[in-house]
């Protein structure tokens, strides 16, 4: 810029002599020092811009360093309580069951669950919980009574989640069951069944694929040692303004001449609705105190698939389930067809549930099925309903109501009606 304010100066010199010819020595040599005080001021103005360059270059390097050591501080520095997830549930219950043929039957039951999940690595979790009941497979309800005695805690819940890869998760130990269940219905397993060995669960695009190993009876020493295996092969899809789930899936049981893995095997009662023989091919229960086993296998084949869509403002869906079981040639298929309208997740939200199912008696292993519907187990049909609103995003009001018949393969088809009344509270 000084070169520039020279130049232009001599040239207004040289080209302007008439104008400097009317000019003094006085003011000449007044105009020439005003010229070398600009050139001054313009060299005092480089060095100051060169010196906040380099100022900001050092600024420029420090925050880039700072930076990096941000970037490269380990995982391991976060708190305990960044890695750990709490969440947990409690339901109070009021229960009604009128039987035919058997006295009605009232009872008040509480479920409580808590559930711990740690972040061991960034790609592995490790989960913990506890819940009310005993060693009922398919329940931790706890009936209140007893004097106000103390009540059970159990095991619930005890496993690692390894992500092995982006989308597939490997379970190990007692885990919150990884198969579909369309609409969250319970044909095939009870939702408060965990199972115990290994599991898969793996979601790519459009597809996933959930697998299962677990010990129903893991010691060798038993007469009822199980090791059963099954998974589900499945898609999503969206056609228009319907979300579509389908899949098969298969699962092998191996029961034929082995006694229940829970229960009394002398009791035709706790083989849940399958059919079961004393030695020699007697019916279960001829002789007393007679040990019994199953006679069929369950090896079950399984169709299942779901709509979700809206109904005006309501979100709706219809779901339906189906399973054979190749081994026996008759009482061997079980199915259910429902739909659900409306959520409770929120205040002043409403829901209403319906299905109606289908179990034959030796369709599915009747120790894993729901708990509840015909009083648990197989040989059963009806209809079951249930209403919940939302009295707030953590607390759900509701019914339950069956309407069922049972031990419908046995000839002594009877009525069998339950209602649920509940209120729930969710925590996380």
């Amino acid at each position: 810029m000084k070169r520039i304010l020279s130049l232009a100066v001599a040239a207004s010199i040289v080209l302007a002599p008439a104008a400097f010819a009317a000019v003094s020595d006085e003011d000449f040599a007044a105009l020439r020092e005003q010229l070398a005080a600009v050139s001054s001021r313009l060299d005092e103005l480089a060095e100051e811009n060169a010196r906040l360059r380099a100022a900001q270059n050092q600024t420029d390097t420090a925050i880039s360093e700072v930076r990096t050591t941000v970037a490269e501080i380990p995982a391991a520095s976060e708190t305990w309580t960044d890695r750990v997830k709490l969440d947990g549930d409690f339901r109070y219950r009021y229960e009604h069951i009128d039987p035919q043929g058997s006295s009605s039957r009232t009872r008040t039951r509480i479920r409580a669950r808590t559930n711990i999940k740690a972040k061991v690595a960034d790609n592995i979790d490790v989960g913990f919980g506890l819940a009310t009941g005993g060693d009922d497979p398919v329940s931790t309800n706890q009936t209140l009574g007893g004097g106000g005695s103390s009540k059970d805690v159990v095991l619930n819940l005890a496993y690692v989640d390894w992500e092995a890869a982006d989308g597939l998760h490997i379970f190990a130990g007692k885990f919150k069951n990884p198969l579909t269940r369309v609409g969250g219905q319970p044909l095939t397993w009870d939702s408060d069944w965990t199972p115990e060995g290994l599991a898969v669960k793996y979601q790519r695009d459009r597809f996933f694929v959930n697998a299962i190993g677990t010990y129903l009876e893991g010691d060798s020493r038993q007469r009822s040692k199980n090791f059963s295996w099954g998974g589900q092969f499945g898609a999503n899809a969206v056609v228009g303004d319907v979300a579509l789930l389908g899949g098969i899936g298969y699962y092998s049981i191996p029961s034929k001449g082995r006694t229940t893995t829970f229960g009394d095997p002398t009791d035709p009662g706790d083989f849940f609705g399958n059919t079961a023989v004393e030695a020699g091919g007697l019916a279960c229960g001829t002789t007393a105190d007679t040990e019994c086993s199953y006679l069929y296998d369950y090896d079950l084949m399984q169709v299942f698939g779901q709509a979700s869509f809206e109904v005006g403002q309501w979100p709706a869906l219809v779901f339906f389930d189906y399973v054979n079981n190749s081994d026996p040639s008759d009482n061997n298929t079980g199915w259910i067809l429902g739909t659900k309208i409306g959520s409770a997740r929120d205040r002043g939200q409403t829901q209403f549930t319906y299905y109606y199912a289908d179990k034959e008696a030796d369709s599915l292993l009747g120790l894993v099925t729901d708990s509840d519907f015909g009083g648990g187990g197989t040989d059963s049909k009806g209809h079951w309903l249930q209403f919940n609103y939302g009295v707030n995003k953590s607390w759900t009001v509701g019914a339950q109501y069956f309407i069922n018949e049972v031990d419908i393969t046995s000839g002594s088809k009877s009525d069998y009606n339950r209602l649920m009344i509940d209120m729930q509270w969710k925590w996380k």
